[in-house]
């Protein structure tokens, strides 16, 4: 296995960040086989979908309203207002996906990337791991 991780800043910011040229130039050259991408981290996700259509902000709508920021529903509190939502995040939006790559390419759908979700503004910078296996 080769393993790789990288520094993402988000500037404290909630949003999608898009780390699709970061995840396609580990696997280029590489062959063909399986690159993991892990945020390891407990209050941000990895997710595969479309970007650059409005669906980020249709994404960050809908976990609002799964998971509404205020601090009387969460028994998790240090941190920002409604940061005990950002620990519930990962059970909905996985750390870690798994993608196929073939002949060094990742093996995507002609609209999809690979995307950070994060709404924790208390975390302005984030480590991605990547690991191949042939």
């Amino acid at each position: 296995m080769e393993s790789h991780t990288f520094q993402l800043e988000t500037g404290g910011g909630r949003g999608l960040f898009d780390i699709t040229s970061q995840v396609e130039g580990f696997v280029a050259g590489k062959g063909s086989g399986l690159v993991n991408v892990l945020l390891p981290h407990a209050t941000a996700g990895i997710a595969i979908m479309e970007t650059g259509a409005g669906s980020e902000a249709d994404l960050l709508d809908r976990i609002d309203e799964m998971l509404p920021r205020d601090d009387a529903r969460y028994r998790h509190r240090h941190g920002s207002p409604g940061h005990g939502a950002d620990h519930v995040l990962p059970a909905l939006i996985a750390p870690s996906v798994t993608i196929p790559v073939v002949d060094g390419r990742l093996a995507l759908g002609t609209w999809q990337s690979v995307v950070v979700v994060d709404t924790n503004g208390d975390n302005p910078r984030r480590t991605v791991r990547l690991s191949f296996v042939s």
